[in-house]
């Protein structure tokens, strides 16, 4: 499992696919705010110019020496919805990442949002 406090260290990692393709460089890591565990990440992609932001889940990720290893495939990730350049996430679109990766969206008992950046 990831530990969260090794989040700091991973930024400006690359984020490779299981096959060793680079999908892009880490931006930050969101946790799911029930268990305080690293849930997500948002990955910069694009050109130098034309950068977007994209989310990746991060069950069955591992890290290695400069790199974050997902188990999403580089086609997929780069496919899902992006969000900003300011990586914010608008509550109303948060389900909708979930239901692209085929995960189970719960809101917390309070109704508060499932991902929270840290």
């Amino acid at each position: 499992m990831i530990q969260v406090g090794d989040i700091r260290e991973w930024r400006t990692h690359d984020v490779v696919d299981a096959d060793g393709n680079k999908i892009g460089t880490l931006e930050a890591i969101y946790v799911d705010t029930s268990t305080d565990e690293p849930a997500m990440a948002t990955v910069q992609i694009g050109m130098p110019t034309q950068h977007r932001l994209v989310f990746v889940p991060l069950n069955d990720a591992s890290v290695g020496p400069g790199y974050l290893k997902v188990a999403y495939d580089k086609a997929l990730v780069r496919d899902c919805p992006p969000i900003g350049m300011d990586d914010i996430l608008p509550a109303e679109d948060e389900e909708a990442v979930f239901q692209y990766y085929a995960l189970t969206y719960q809101k917390g008992a309070g109704g508060e949002r499932q991902l929270a950046r840290r």
